[in-house]
Protein backbone atom coordinates (compact mmCIF):
# COMPACT_ATOMS: atom_id res chain seq x y z
CA UNK A 1 0.00 0.00 0.00
CA UNK A 2 1.37 3.38 -1.03
CA UNK A 3 0.46 6.48 1.73
CA UNK A 4 -0.58 10.27 0.74
CA UNK A 5 0.71 12.73 3.27
CA UNK A 6 -0.80 15.78 3.41
CA UNK A 7 -0.87 19.32 6.12
CA UNK A 8 -4.22 20.08 6.86
CA UNK A 9 -3.15 23.64 8.60
CA UNK A 10 -1.22 26.05 7.22
CA UNK A 11 2.11 24.12 6.88
CA UNK A 12 4.82 22.98 9.54
CA UNK A 13 2.53 20.81 11.64
CA UNK A 14 4.90 17.76 11.22
CA UNK A 15 5.03 16.05 7.72
CA UNK A 16 8.62 15.35 7.45
CA UNK A 17 8.47 13.79 10.67
CA UNK A 18 5.75 11.82 9.58
CA UNK A 19 7.12 10.45 6.42
CA UNK A 20 10.26 9.66 7.97
CA UNK A 21 8.64 7.57 10.91
CA UNK A 22 6.80 5.62 7.51
CA UNK A 23 10.32 5.20 5.86
CA UNK A 24 11.56 4.04 9.58
CA UNK A 25 8.54 1.56 10.39
CA UNK A 26 7.65 0.42 6.48
CA UNK A 27 9.68 -1.20 3.33
CA UNK A 28 9.38 2.37 1.74
CA UNK A 29 11.29 2.01 -1.63
CA UNK A 30 10.48 5.66 -2.65
CA UNK A 31 9.05 9.27 -1.53
CA UNK A 32 7.74 11.12 -4.48
CA UNK A 33 6.74 14.98 -4.28
CA UNK A 34 4.06 16.40 -6.04
CA UNK A 35 4.00 19.76 -5.06
CA UNK A 36 5.73 23.11 -4.39
CA UNK A 37 9.56 23.78 -4.28
CA UNK A 38 12.84 24.75 -2.24
CA UNK A 39 10.36 26.30 0.14
CA UNK A 40 9.63 23.64 1.37
CA UNK A 41 10.71 23.13 4.86
CA UNK A 42 10.34 19.33 6.27
CA UNK A 43 12.37 19.03 9.67
CA UNK A 44 13.77 15.45 10.62
CA UNK A 45 15.63 14.52 13.96
CA UNK A 46 17.20 10.76 14.00
CA UNK A 47 17.54 9.43 17.84
CA UNK A 48 21.29 10.41 17.09
CA UNK A 49 20.56 14.01 17.20
CA UNK A 50 21.18 14.08 13.37
CA UNK A 51 18.95 17.06 12.01
CA UNK A 52 18.13 17.88 8.14
CA UNK A 53 15.66 20.62 6.98
CA UNK A 54 14.28 18.88 3.76
CA UNK A 55 13.15 20.91 0.83
CA UNK A 56 13.58 19.17 -2.26
CA UNK A 57 14.73 15.62 -1.56
CA UNK A 58 12.02 13.66 0.24
CA UNK A 59 11.70 13.50 4.04
CA UNK A 60 12.66 9.85 3.88
CA UNK A 61 16.35 10.27 2.39
CA UNK A 62 18.05 9.81 5.87
CA UNK A 63 16.75 6.21 6.00
CA UNK A 64 18.99 3.96 3.79
CA UNK A 65 18.58 3.23 0.43
CA UNK A 66 14.74 5.12 0.47
CA UNK A 67 14.77 7.00 -2.96
CA UNK A 68 13.27 10.67 -3.92
CA UNK A 69 11.40 11.29 -6.83
CA UNK A 70 10.38 15.10 -8.17
CA UNK A 71 7.26 14.69 -10.09
CA UNK A 72 6.18 17.12 -12.54
CA UNK A 73 4.34 19.11 -9.92
CA UNK A 74 7.63 20.53 -8.35
CA UNK A 75 9.27 22.98 -8.92
CA UNK A 76 12.60 22.25 -9.26
CA UNK A 77 15.96 24.51 -7.80
CA UNK A 78 18.93 22.89 -8.68
CA UNK A 79 21.28 25.27 -7.00
CA UNK A 80 19.10 24.77 -3.95
CA UNK A 81 19.31 21.30 -4.85
CA UNK A 82 23.16 20.95 -4.72
CA UNK A 83 23.10 22.49 -1.53
CA UNK A 84 20.62 20.36 0.33
CA UNK A 85 22.82 17.22 -0.96
CA UNK A 86 25.91 19.23 0.51
CA UNK A 87 24.32 19.23 3.99
CA UNK A 88 23.38 15.71 3.53
CA UNK A 89 26.37 14.16 2.62
CA UNK A 90 27.78 16.26 6.06
CA UNK A 91 25.48 13.99 8.22
CA UNK A 92 26.72 11.01 6.99
CA UNK A 93 24.19 10.72 3.58
CA UNK A 94 27.00 11.20 0.62
CA UNK A 95 24.36 9.56 -1.80
CA UNK A 96 21.17 11.38 -2.02
CA UNK A 97 21.99 12.59 -5.82
CA UNK A 98 22.39 9.03 -6.40
CA UNK A 99 18.92 8.07 -4.97
CA UNK A 100 17.07 11.42 -7.04
CA UNK A 101 15.25 11.12 -10.68
CA UNK A 102 13.83 14.25 -11.71
CA UNK A 103 11.03 14.75 -13.98
CA UNK A 104 11.83 16.28 -17.18
CA UNK A 105 8.81 18.24 -17.39
CA UNK A 106 9.07 19.91 -14.02
CA UNK A 107 9.24 23.79 -14.00
CA UNK A 108 13.13 24.92 -13.05
CA UNK A 109 13.33 27.47 -10.49
CA UNK A 110 15.87 30.29 -11.35
CA UNK A 111 17.48 32.69 -10.02
CA UNK A 112 15.26 35.18 -11.53
CA UNK A 113 12.78 33.64 -10.65
CA UNK A 114 14.02 34.08 -7.08
CA UNK A 115 15.37 37.68 -7.38
CA UNK A 116 11.67 38.66 -9.02
CA UNK A 117 9.96 37.14 -6.61
CA UNK A 118 11.85 39.19 -3.83
CA UNK A 119 11.40 42.65 -5.80
CA UNK A 120 7.59 41.97 -5.79
CA UNK A 121 6.90 40.80 -2.12
CA UNK A 122 9.15 44.28 -0.99
CA UNK A 123 7.00 46.32 -3.35
CA UNK A 124 4.13 44.91 -1.05
CA UNK A 125 5.20 46.79 1.88
CA UNK A 126 2.76 46.71 4.60
CA UNK A 127 0.68 44.51 2.28
CA UNK A 128 3.63 41.32 2.03
CA UNK A 129 1.46 37.80 1.23
CA UNK A 130 4.66 36.36 3.31
CA UNK A 131 6.18 34.58 0.49
CA UNK A 132 9.35 32.60 1.22
CA UNK A 133 11.45 34.73 -1.47
CA UNK A 134 12.58 31.48 -3.14
CA UNK A 135 10.74 31.91 -6.52
CA UNK A 136 8.59 28.95 -6.74
CA UNK A 137 5.46 31.49 -7.56
CA UNK A 138 7.24 33.33 -9.79
CA UNK A 139 8.51 30.41 -11.92
CA UNK A 140 4.50 29.25 -12.14
CA UNK A 141 3.31 32.76 -12.79
CA UNK A 142 5.92 32.94 -15.49
CA UNK A 143 4.99 29.64 -16.78
CA UNK A 144 1.18 30.58 -17.28
CA UNK A 145 2.26 33.95 -19.26
CA UNK A 146 4.85 32.47 -21.51
CA UNK A 147 4.25 28.46 -21.23
CA UNK A 148 6.58 27.53 -24.23
CA UNK A 149 9.37 29.89 -23.14
CA UNK A 150 9.18 28.20 -19.55
CA UNK A 151 12.47 26.38 -18.29
CA UNK A 152 12.03 22.80 -17.17
CA UNK A 153 14.39 20.27 -16.39
CA UNK A 154 15.08 18.86 -19.32
CA UNK A 155 16.15 21.93 -20.79
CA UNK A 156 19.66 21.50 -18.64
CA UNK A 157 20.38 18.98 -20.91
CA UNK A 158 19.97 21.36 -23.86
CA UNK A 159 22.71 24.27 -23.13
CA UNK A 160 21.37 25.83 -26.02
CA UNK A 161 17.85 25.83 -25.61
CA UNK A 162 18.46 26.52 -21.81
CA UNK A 163 20.43 29.92 -22.98
CA UNK A 164 17.58 31.26 -25.08
CA UNK A 165 14.86 30.66 -22.09
CA UNK A 166 17.04 31.82 -19.65
CA UNK A 167 18.39 35.32 -21.34
CA UNK A 168 14.56 35.57 -22.75
CA UNK A 169 13.45 35.25 -18.97
CA UNK A 170 15.95 37.51 -17.30
CA UNK A 171 15.07 40.63 -20.29
CA UNK A 172 11.56 40.09 -19.77
CA UNK A 173 11.56 40.41 -15.96
CA UNK A 174 14.35 43.13 -16.01
CA UNK A 175 12.03 44.96 -18.68
CA UNK A 176 9.13 44.35 -15.85
CA UNK A 177 11.17 45.07 -12.60
CA UNK A 178 13.94 46.77 -13.96
CA UNK A 179 17.67 45.92 -13.19
CA UNK A 180 18.11 42.42 -10.84
CA UNK A 181 20.64 41.17 -8.28
CA UNK A 182 21.17 37.94 -10.39
CA UNK A 183 24.71 35.82 -11.64
CA UNK A 184 24.88 35.87 -15.84
CA UNK A 185 23.19 33.72 -17.97
CA UNK A 186 25.87 31.95 -18.94
CA UNK A 187 27.04 30.89 -14.91
CA UNK A 188 23.36 29.36 -14.19
CA UNK A 189 23.71 27.36 -17.89
CA UNK A 190 26.84 26.07 -16.67
CA UNK A 191 25.37 25.03 -13.15
CA UNK A 192 22.02 23.36 -14.80
CA UNK A 193 24.44 21.78 -17.19
CA UNK A 194 25.99 20.20 -14.15
CA UNK A 195 22.93 19.29 -12.45
CA UNK A 196 21.75 17.60 -15.32
CA UNK A 197 25.08 15.39 -15.85
CA UNK A 198 25.11 14.67 -12.20
CA UNK A 199 21.03 13.34 -11.80
CA UNK A 200 18.87 10.95 -13.34
CA UNK A 201 16.40 13.13 -15.33
CA UNK A 202 13.37 11.04 -16.56
CA UNK A 203 10.09 10.76 -18.53
CA UNK A 204 7.01 10.95 -16.36
CA UNK A 205 6.32 6.96 -16.75
CA UNK A 206 9.06 6.57 -14.41
CA UNK A 207 7.17 6.85 -11.77
CA UNK A 208 4.99 3.68 -12.89
CA UNK A 209 8.19 2.14 -12.07
CA UNK A 210 8.93 3.15 -8.88
CA UNK A 211 5.13 2.32 -7.37
CA UNK A 212 5.74 -1.39 -9.39
CA UNK A 213 8.82 -1.51 -7.68
CA UNK A 214 7.46 -1.09 -4.06
CA UNK A 215 5.78 1.10 -1.49
CA UNK A 216 5.96 4.87 -2.12
CA UNK A 217 4.70 7.96 0.12
CA UNK A 218 3.95 10.74 -1.22
CA UNK A 219 4.43 13.87 0.71
CA UNK A 220 2.79 16.92 0.42
CA UNK A 221 4.56 20.56 1.10
CA UNK A 222 2.87 23.28 2.80
CA UNK A 223 -0.65 23.19 3.95
CA UNK A 224 -4.16 22.69 2.89
CA UNK A 225 -5.20 26.18 3.91
CA UNK A 226 -2.73 27.28 1.91
CA UNK A 227 -4.02 26.24 -1.19
CA UNK A 228 -3.44 28.04 -4.63
CA UNK A 229 -7.64 27.37 -4.45
CA UNK A 230 -9.03 26.78 -1.33
CA UNK A 231 -7.05 29.06 0.45
CA UNK A 232 -7.51 32.28 2.23
CA UNK A 233 -6.44 34.56 -0.96
CA UNK A 234 -3.82 36.67 -1.10
CA UNK A 235 -2.09 34.64 1.99
CA UNK A 236 -1.66 31.27 -0.41
CA UNK A 237 0.89 29.82 -2.15
CA UNK A 238 0.85 28.95 -5.95
CA UNK A 239 0.76 25.19 -5.79
CA UNK A 240 -2.77 22.79 -5.43
CA UNK A 241 -2.01 21.29 -1.44
CA UNK A 242 -4.22 18.89 -1.35
CA UNK A 243 -4.16 15.19 -2.63
CA UNK A 244 -5.40 16.34 -6.15
CA UNK A 245 -1.94 16.23 -8.00
CA UNK A 246 -1.19 12.89 -6.07
CA UNK A 247 -4.37 11.23 -7.01
CA UNK A 248 -3.66 11.87 -10.33
CA UNK A 249 0.21 10.38 -10.81
CA UNK A 250 -1.50 7.73 -9.10
CA UNK A 251 -3.68 7.92 -11.52
CA UNK A 252 -1.71 8.06 -14.71
CA UNK A 253 0.09 4.66 -13.21
CA UNK A 254 -3.35 2.86 -13.25
CA UNK A 255 -3.28 2.57 -9.47
CA UNK A 256 -6.22 5.31 -9.03
CA UNK A 257 -7.25 5.13 -5.59
CA UNK A 258 -4.83 2.16 -4.04
CA UNK A 259 -3.05 4.65 -1.20
CA UNK A 260 -3.92 5.84 1.98
CA UNK A 261 -4.91 9.41 2.82
CA UNK A 262 -2.76 10.68 6.09
CA UNK A 263 -3.64 14.29 6.81
CA UNK A 264 -1.55 15.47 9.70
CA UNK A 265 -2.57 18.13 12.11
CA UNK A 266 -0.21 20.01 15.01
CA UNK A 267 -2.63 20.24 18.55
CA UNK A 268 -1.69 24.08 17.80
CA UNK A 269 -2.52 25.98 15.12
CA UNK A 270 0.19 28.04 13.42
CA UNK A 271 0.98 30.00 10.92
CA UNK A 272 4.36 31.60 9.39
CA UNK A 273 3.82 34.86 8.11
CA UNK A 274 0.61 37.27 7.37
CA UNK A 275 -2.90 35.70 6.79
CA UNK A 276 -5.89 34.76 8.76
CA UNK A 277 -4.71 32.70 12.21
CA UNK A 278 -8.36 33.09 14.21
CA UNK A 279 -7.27 31.72 17.05
CA UNK A 280 -4.16 33.21 17.06
CA UNK A 281 -3.14 33.47 21.25
CA UNK A 282 0.09 35.37 21.95
CA UNK A 283 0.22 34.45 25.67
CA UNK A 284 0.97 30.56 24.22
CA UNK A 285 4.77 30.62 25.40
CA UNK A 286 5.60 28.38 22.62
CA UNK A 287 8.74 28.86 19.91
CA UNK A 288 9.88 26.38 17.30
CA UNK A 289 13.36 26.15 16.85
CA UNK A 290 12.98 24.76 13.52
CA UNK A 291 10.49 28.17 12.20
CA UNK A 292 12.58 31.12 13.30
CA UNK A 293 10.95 34.78 12.08
CA UNK A 294 12.77 35.29 9.06
CA UNK A 295 12.63 38.59 6.49
CA UNK A 296 10.37 36.80 4.11
CA UNK A 297 7.69 34.90 5.67
CA UNK A 298 7.65 36.82 9.12
CA UNK A 299 7.12 35.77 12.45
CA UNK A 300 6.01 32.27 13.47
CA UNK A 301 2.69 32.66 15.22
CA UNK A 302 0.59 30.52 17.39
CA UNK A 303 -2.62 29.97 18.41
CA UNK A 304 -5.60 27.40 19.68
CA UNK A 305 -6.76 24.64 17.71
CA UNK A 306 -8.75 25.14 15.29
CA UNK A 307 -11.20 22.79 14.75
CA UNK A 308 -13.25 25.07 12.09
CA UNK A 309 -9.93 25.46 9.60
CA UNK A 310 -9.18 22.06 10.32
CA UNK A 311 -12.85 21.03 8.99
CA UNK A 312 -12.75 23.21 6.10
CA UNK A 313 -9.14 21.73 5.12
CA UNK A 314 -10.68 18.18 5.81
CA UNK A 315 -13.40 18.86 3.26
CA UNK A 316 -11.99 20.96 0.72
CA UNK A 317 -9.03 18.11 0.43
CA UNK A 318 -12.06 15.49 -0.05
CA UNK A 319 -11.27 13.88 3.47
CA UNK A 320 -8.86 11.52 4.85
CA UNK A 321 -8.23 8.19 6.00
CA UNK A 322 -6.38 8.58 9.36
CA UNK A 323 -4.72 11.38 11.14
CA UNK A 324 -1.24 12.06 12.35
CA UNK A 325 -1.60 14.37 15.66
CA UNK A 326 1.43 16.08 16.34
CA UNK A 327 3.26 18.08 19.31
CA UNK A 328 1.14 16.05 21.67
CA UNK A 329 3.85 17.27 24.30
CA UNK A 330 2.71 20.35 24.12
CA UNK A 331 -0.66 19.94 24.83
CA UNK A 332 -0.55 20.67 28.42
CA UNK A 333 1.35 23.69 28.37
CA UNK A 334 -0.46 26.74 30.29
CA UNK A 335 0.17 30.08 28.43
CA UNK A 336 1.00 33.23 30.54
CA UNK A 337 -2.75 34.07 31.59
CA UNK A 338 -3.13 30.65 32.98
CA UNK A 339 -5.70 28.90 31.01
CA UNK A 340 -4.43 25.48 29.02
CA UNK A 341 -4.42 25.32 25.39
CA UNK A 342 -8.10 25.05 24.29
CA UNK A 343 -9.99 23.80 21.17
CA UNK A 344 -11.87 26.34 18.87
CA UNK A 345 -14.81 24.61 17.81
CA UNK A 346 -16.79 27.57 16.31
CA UNK A 347 -16.29 30.61 15.56
CA UNK A 348 -18.50 33.65 16.16
CA UNK A 349 -20.62 33.75 13.05
CA UNK A 350 -20.14 29.75 11.98
CA UNK A 351 -18.65 26.51 13.11
CA UNK A 352 -18.01 25.50 9.35
CA UNK A 353 -16.60 27.95 6.26
CA UNK A 354 -18.52 27.83 2.89
CA UNK A 355 -16.57 25.83 0.35
CA UNK A 356 -16.50 27.67 -2.93
CA UNK A 357 -15.52 25.77 -6.78
CA UNK A 358 -11.64 26.09 -7.01
CA UNK A 359 -10.95 29.59 -9.24
CA UNK A 360 -13.10 31.96 -7.27
CA UNK A 361 -10.02 34.27 -6.11
CA UNK A 362 -12.14 36.97 -5.33
CA UNK A 363 -14.58 34.97 -2.90
CA UNK A 364 -11.29 33.05 -1.52
CA UNK A 365 -10.39 37.04 -1.06
CA UNK A 366 -13.07 38.08 0.80
CA UNK A 367 -13.83 34.90 3.17
CA UNK A 368 -10.22 35.67 4.18
CA UNK A 369 -11.24 39.58 5.03
CA UNK A 370 -14.20 38.21 7.11
CA UNK A 371 -11.68 35.45 8.73
CA UNK A 372 -9.22 38.46 9.68
CA UNK A 373 -12.39 40.10 11.82
CA UNK A 374 -13.65 36.87 12.86
CA UNK A 375 -13.57 35.76 16.70
CA UNK A 376 -12.80 32.27 17.99
CA UNK A 377 -14.90 30.65 20.68
CA UNK A 378 -13.80 28.04 23.26
CA UNK A 379 -15.74 25.58 25.56
CA UNK A 380 -13.74 24.35 28.40
CA UNK A 381 -9.88 22.61 27.77
CA UNK A 382 -9.97 19.25 26.44
CA UNK A 383 -8.98 16.47 29.09
CA UNK A 384 -8.28 14.03 25.93
CA UNK A 385 -6.62 15.22 23.11
CA UNK A 386 -6.61 12.54 20.55
CA UNK A 387 -10.95 11.67 21.55
CA UNK A 388 -11.74 15.40 21.56
CA UNK A 389 -10.11 15.80 17.85
CA UNK A 390 -11.35 12.64 16.59
CA UNK A 391 -15.23 13.91 17.48
CA UNK A 392 -14.44 17.66 16.43
CA UNK A 393 -13.18 16.36 12.93
CA UNK A 394 -15.32 12.95 12.72
CA UNK A 395 -12.04 10.91 11.55
CA UNK A 396 -9.86 8.58 13.27
CA UNK A 397 -6.10 9.78 14.77
CA UNK A 398 -4.62 7.14 13.90
CA UNK A 399 -0.91 8.31 15.19
CA UNK A 400 0.20 10.73 17.58
CA UNK A 401 3.74 12.44 17.62
CA UNK A 402 5.00 13.49 21.37
CA UNK A 403 8.40 14.45 20.05
CA UNK A 404 10.63 14.97 16.91
CA UNK A 405 11.92 11.65 16.27
CA UNK A 406 10.18 8.07 15.02
CA UNK A 407 10.76 6.86 18.26
CA UNK A 408 8.68 9.88 19.63
CA UNK A 409 5.45 8.44 17.35
CA UNK A 410 2.75 5.98 18.41
CA UNK A 411 0.89 4.25 16.51
CA UNK A 412 -3.27 4.43 17.86
CA UNK A 413 -4.44 2.01 14.68
CA UNK A 414 -3.66 0.19 11.53
CA UNK A 415 -2.81 2.67 8.74
CA UNK A 416 -4.95 1.18 6.36
CA UNK A 417 -7.72 2.76 3.44
CA UNK A 418 -11.32 3.49 4.58
CA UNK A 419 -14.08 1.37 3.03
CA UNK A 420 -15.12 3.31 0.23
CA UNK A 421 -18.48 3.17 0.92
CA UNK A 422 -18.25 5.12 4.01
CA UNK A 423 -18.51 8.66 4.56
CA UNK A 424 -15.28 10.81 4.22
CA UNK A 425 -14.17 12.49 7.12
CA UNK A 426 -14.40 15.89 7.11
Amino acid sequence: MNYLVVDLGYGDAGKGTVVDWLCATRPVHAVVRFNGGAQAAHNVVLRDGRHHTFAQFGAGTLRPGVRTHLSRYVVVDPLALAAEAGHLAALGVPDALDRLTVDGEALLATPYHRAANRVREIARGTGRHGSCGMGVGEAVAYSLAEPADAPRVADCRTPAVLLRKLTDLRERLAADLGPMDAPPVDDCVTACTAFADRVSIVSRSHLTKLLRAGTCVFEGAQGVLLDEWHGFHPYTTWSTTTFTNAERLLAEAGMAGEAMRLGVLRTVTTRHGPGPLVTEDPALPLADPHNPTNPWQGAFRFGHFDAVAHRYALEVAGGVDGLALTHLDLANLKPRAGSPMKICRRYDWTDRLPVGLPGDLDRQARLAERLLDTRPEYDDPPRDWVATVQDELDVPVVLTSSGPTAEDKTALAALTMRDPTSAPGC
